[in-house]
């Protein structure tokens, strides 16, 4: 009897604490590998942006153009590493509490917050500067003006409805219209128009796919995705997608009726393969897996052939082949 009760005993004892213990994240192979995960490598396809304003008017392609947005891409980069370590650190207790940012560096300790601090804001003065040595005035002001804007939307615009959308969204805009500024590219009203509402169907998208998985759950480290309601959300991404479509066939039909050159219509054509890739890009949207944007472009095969063909109709089309 004795027996019997000691075994039930240890059949029913509850387990070691360190036996119920989640599995640790996988090292990340110092600070320094720490700091790099920090400044978001996969989020520098971001900034392939800048390329987009000379693209558009023609001028990609000289040494001159390449040599200069290679050095945009690279400042803009620094701005925007900078503003994710100051955010990171900002947000790090916060970020403790979320089932998968707790595993970013600056949170799992792999990454001390002073360290975090001091980095960006080395990174966020040295860029600004650089600019202001290496390239046009307005490069600098407008890197001046980027880090200021995300650096206050860290500490409090985060937490202002709808100007938190706006907010990144403006960043998007930013991007685009660097690489103008740096080679003094006039910069189009419609290139403006469907830049800033795409990139607000992605930000309003991105904001819906992580209200729809953060639903009913705790540890949600934007406190705005509680004040927003997914239909809310919706509506946004929905009416920016609409109002981005409707500027892209406004610029592409914007010769009227004078006879182009080329062998088709390929800026008229390449409407078709837009509409088709913001439809593509919704079906996530809807679905509320849309959280990531960049996994989104690299993963999905159809719309990465969508974006192949428009790139190419659109090349053709600057190119008046």
């Amino acid at each position: 009897m004795t027996d019997t009760a000691v075994t039930d005993t240890a059949v029913l004892r509850p387990r070691a604490p360190e036996q119920e213990r989640e599995p640790a994240p996988p090292r990340a192979g110092g600070v320094l590998a720490g700091l790099l995960r920090t400044a978001r490598p996969r989020q520098w396809i971001k900034n392939v942006l800048v390329a987009a304003a000379p693209a558009a008017a023609g001028e990609l392609f000289s040494v001159h153009a390449a040599g200069r947005l290679a050095l945009v891409f690279v400042l803009f980069t620094a701005c925007a590493a900078a503003v994710y370590l100051v955010n990171d650190a900002r947000d790090a207790e916060a970020d403790r509490a979320h089932p998968v940012k707790r595993h970013r560096p600056v949170a799992a300790g792999r990454v001390p917050v002073p360290l975090a601090y001091a980095v960006g804001g080395v990174l966020g003065v040295l860029a600004p500067v650089a600019a202001a040595w290496l390239c046009a005035p307005p490069v600098a002001a407008l890197l001046t003006a980027y880090l200021v804007m995300q650096l206050a939307y860290c500490v409090s615009l985060k937490h202002v409805l709808v100007v938190d959308l706006a907010v990144v969204t403006t960043g998007f805009l930013m991007r685009a219209m660097i690489g103008g500024l740096a080679l003094g590219i006039p910069l189009s009203r419609w290139f403006l128009i469907t830049t800033g509402f795409g990139a607000l169907f992605m930000v309003a998208a991105k904001r819906y796919s992580e209200a729809v998985q953060m639903e009913g759950k705790e540890g949600a480290t934007r406190a705005l995705l509680s004040e927003y309601t997914t239909g809310y959300l919706r509506f946004v991404w929905q009416l920016a997608a609409g109002v981005a479509v409707l500027g892209y066939c406004l610029w592409a039909m914007e010769e009227g009726g004078v006879p182009h050159t080329s062998v088709l219509p390929w800026r008229q054509l390449s409407m078709i393969a837009f509409v088709l890739a913001v439809l593509r890009y919704a079906v996530f949207a809807d679905r509320g897996t849309a959280g990531e944007p960049e996994d989104v472009v690299l993963r999905d095969r159809a719309l990465a052939l969508i974006g192949v063909v428009w790139l190419a109709m659109y090349g053709l089309a600057v190119a008046n082949w």
